[in-house]
């Protein structure tokens, strides 16, 4: 097994005034050789929305996005017709294929938004671009890792879709619980963001907001020393810039 910490305090920043954005990976004007990506996942932003405000009208293509709002809610909109808010407890994904233009704007005129966005490089090139959504409540359902995003073939039903061999889910746990992961396929690594709280993994204290990636196991063992709010994402490891293989 491999293994490494990324740090909050390590993360790219920037501050527009309406938009308070961390960046794990380099992402417009921040720029880090040692962090272009992990394996498949390209962007993992953790932002923060003033009220009323929001990303206007701009073009995606050839990529798989994936919204999970952390506190109030974004409004979409795109050029395929779909207008929808998506708030705590609910996941957006959106592949842009051949093309998509699209606006998130924080559905609320006095409270601020937080959300995480990721992309992940799809496994195909040029698929006609799709939106969807869907309520989870990871709260409702705690200690348990609930899967919300999969391959078309492999959401068991339940998750959310995506051209990508990868596998998202969240889970709310309280302190004291032992969570055994293992791999969907032994080709992928893991980037486990914790949003809340704090974790020891084979020995590393991650707290709040750092990251810990690994690559090269079957299983991994994840304790939680205080009531956590955790994120797993499984991707494939091709284009692994992070580990310079």
């Amino acid at each position: 097994m491999k293994t490494r910490l990324f740090p909050k305090n390590e993360r790219g920043t920037a501050n527009h005034g309406w938009l308070q954005a961390n960046f794990s990976f380099s992402f417009g004007n921040y720029y880090n050789p040692e962090v272009v990506q992990f394996g498949m996942l390209r962007v993992l932003n953790d932002d923060t929305i003033a009220a009323g405000m929001g990303f206007g009208t701009h073009p995606h293509e050839n990529m798989e996005i994936i919204t999970i709002p952390l506190e109030g809610g974004l409004t979409h909109r795109d050029n395929l017709g779909n207008e929808a808010t998506v708030r705590f407890g609910e996941v957006q994904v959106m592949s842009a294929g051949t093309g998509v233009t699209h606006s998130e704007m924080n559905a609320s005129k006095t409270e601020h938004a937080k959300t995480l966005q990721l992309w992940i490089f799809p496994d195909r090139q040029n698929v006609p671009p799709r939106y969807d959504q869907k309520a989870f409540n990871p709260e409702n359902h705690p200690n348990k890792l609930i899967k919300i995003v999969a391959p078309q073939n492999k959401t068991d039903g339940n998750a959310l879709w995506i051209h990508q061999n990868a596998f998202l889910y969240l889970g709310v746990f309280e302190s004291g619980q032992e969570i055994n992961y293992t791999i969907n396929d032994t080709e992928n690594g893991i980037y486990l963001f914790l949003i809340e709280g704090k974790l020891e993994i084979n020995g590393q204290e991650v707290n709040e907001r750092d990251a810990y990636g690994a690559i090269e196991f079957d299983t991994i063992t994840i304790e939680t020393k205080a009531p956590s709010k955790i994120l797993i994402i499984e991707v494939p490891m091709k284009f692994n810039d992070t580990y310079g293989d």
